[in-house]
């Protein structure tokens, strides 16, 4: 464990959360405001938008700078504390533009870190689960180096995650910047993206929609399942926490389903005509996820309060609500009358 000083005079500093405008980000920027913090949102709205931030935007102590974490960021950016959420997060998103999500895992983490440095800012890095791969141990401690494929269509996410890691532990421990890794496990809620590809996401979507529900491979495969307050609370913790973990630390939800039974979750809880249809499993897609969080229990004194089965219908709300939303903006775009075609007798 390590103790760092920051510097005292913070009255005109702030929070920066890059990735801001994002599922998780944007509900670490309503936690953080409603707190009475002074909150940069830094986004390129790749994935991010500014729909998620919602009342922020006329909230006087909340600002938006939209820029991509590759690009410098501005010197004069005076902070106490940095999140970095920014990173598409679901395969569809971080495959569409793999090199691009490699260099925001990279350059982007770097620029980050490179800024604390300048402004003696604390600095929380958001990695992932997928750091573990395809698990030859489970549950996964913080101690398992993994089991990744490093050319593989995830690679460009899982060791664009893991070399961000590498940078962090270099950074604690040759430049003196207060870092700390969380180890994201599956997090679902309110404000994830309806096409972001995610099984819980893409399960509610279709269940709604009366289409068949997507199973890849068997449908034994396992995940465990984080509300996103849950999470929220976490990673706010491990900002907080008075010293500095040596190393990662698991956030996630240790309660752990088959792909088949969050699907009868669904189906139990959304009046549909949906049945199961069966794919072949994606390449290098896990078999089996679970986090071990007892170092996240012992030095955050956190663990999650939310079970699937509470956090699936407010999820479920929302995912409805977006689509009365879109349906209703339909129905206004149409035009009221339409003129019959006209057809030439020549």
């Amino acid at each position: 464990m390590n103790s760092f000083r920051t510097r005292k005079n913070h009255r005109r500093r702030a929070v920066l959360v890059a990735g801001g405008a994002g599922f998780l980000g944007s509900n670490l920027c309503d936690r953080l405001v409603a707190e009475g913090a002074r909150v940069i949102c830094l986004d390129n709205m790749q994935t991010g938008s500014y729909e998620n931030l919602g009342g922020l935007v006329r909230e006087p102590r909340f600002s938006v700078v939209e820029q991509d974490v590759c690009d410098p960021l501005p010197a004069n950016l005076e902070v106490e504390a940095v999140y970095n959420l920014a990173c598409a997060a679901s395969p569809p998103r971080y495959q569409a533009d793999p090199v691009h999500t490699m260099m925001t895992s990279v350059v982007g983490t770097r620029h980050l870190l490179d800024h604390c440095e300048r402004h003696g800012a604390r600095f929380l890095q958001a990695s992932t689960s997928e750091i573990y791969g395809d698990p030859k141990q489970h549950p996964q401690a913080e101690d398992y180096w993994g089991n990744v494929n490093p050319t593989g269509p995830r690679a460009c996410y899982d060791e664009g995650k893991r070399a961000a890691e590498t940078l962090c532990f270099d950074y604690l421990r040759g430049r003196s910047v207060d870092v700390r890794v969380a180890r994201i496990f599956n997090t679902y809620g309110p404000r994830m993206r309806p096409d972001d590809g995610r099984i819980v996401s893409n399960l509610i979507c279709q269940a709604l929609a009366g289409e068949p529900l997507t199973i890849y491979g068997t449908g034994e495969q396992t995940r465990s399942f984080c509300y996103v307050d849950d999470m929220i609370e976490g990673l706010a913790r491990l900002m907080r926490a008075k010293t500095t973990p040596d190393g990662p630390v698991n956030l996630g939800n240790p309660a752990e389903f088959t792909i088949v039974e969050l699907a009868d979750m669904v189906l139990d809880l959304i009046e549909t005509s949906s049945r199961l249809v069966y794919e072949p499993l994606p390449t290098d897609d896990p078999q089996r996820r679970r986090p071990d969080i007892a170092r996240a229990d012992a030095l955050l004194g956190w663990r999650p309060t939310t079970p699937l089965a509470e956090g699936l219908p407010p999820t479920i709300d929302w995912f409805a609500g977006r689509r009365a939303a879109a349906s209703s903006e339909a129905r206004r775009a149409r035009p009221s009358r339409v003129e019959p075609v006209l057809q030439s007798t020549a």
